[in-house]
């Protein structure tokens, strides 16, 4: 099922009843600022399960991600430094940190100790994360067939396939892939594990071990 939600005029009502599914256990598709990727509640330890199935990884094997929607958001489920802070303050945008995860989040994080986090960036996924109170887990569609990178970024064709799995896909048109720069923030100095989209100054290397 396609759902539109509007982020500057939302309808209040649908957003209210999207929450309540998100708090009772719902996945959804949803578009970020890497293309569409698979959300829960990351406070449902269910869903969170489920989410980790429809993608088929292993949550004690693989570390989770999760959207905030905004860094008083992370400080409230991470634990960061105060050069890690500043370091997420000004890389706000295709970037993905590597974090400890702190006590609030359930205890399915812990198996692994570290959470990858990203801000929010698409006006969707922000206003969720918003009205929700909490963090949502993230994660990518499973598209088997690299040269058919539509089934990422187009909601009707993501609904076609994935649709019947979800309580719904939300529709935000045609979202372009875009893999986030990832960076490990678990240890100094701060490591590179894949470069995307998130670029670094010139100055950073001094900051930074690259992989």
């Amino acid at each position: 099922m396609l759902i539109r939600l509007y982020p500057d005029a939302p309808d209040y009502r649908l957003l209210s009843e999207l929450i309540d599914q998100l708090r009772e256990g719902a996945v959804f598709i949803y578009p970020t600022a890497s293309g569409y990727a698979y959300c829960c509640d990351a406070l449902q330890p269910k869903a969170i399960e489920a989410l980790c199935r429809l993608k088929g990884v292993d949550p004690k094997k693989k570390s989770l991600s999760i959207a905030c929607a905004s860094l008083s958001q992370v400080s409230e489920y991470c634990k960061m430094n105060d050069r890690a802070f500043k370091f997420i303050k000004d890389h706000e945008h295709n970037y993905t940190f590597i974090l400890p995860a702190a006590g609030a989040l359930p205890k399915i994080f812990k198996r692994r100790n570290e959470v990858g986090v990203r801000l929010a960036q698409h006006a969707v996924g922000r206003l969720l994360s918003e009205h929700l109170g909490n963090p949502l887990v993230t994660a990518s569609l499973p598209i088997e067939d690299e040269t058919e990178p539509e089934y990422a970024t187009d909601p009707e064709l993501i609904d076609e396939r994935f649709g019947r799995l979800v309580a719904g896909v939300f529709d935000a048109g045609i979202v372009p892939l875009a893999p986030s720069t990832i960076v490990d923030c678990t240890t100094e100095p701060f490591e590179v594990l894949r470069h995307g989209h998130g670029r670094l100054t010139d100055d950073e290397p001094l900051l930074l071990r690259e992989d």
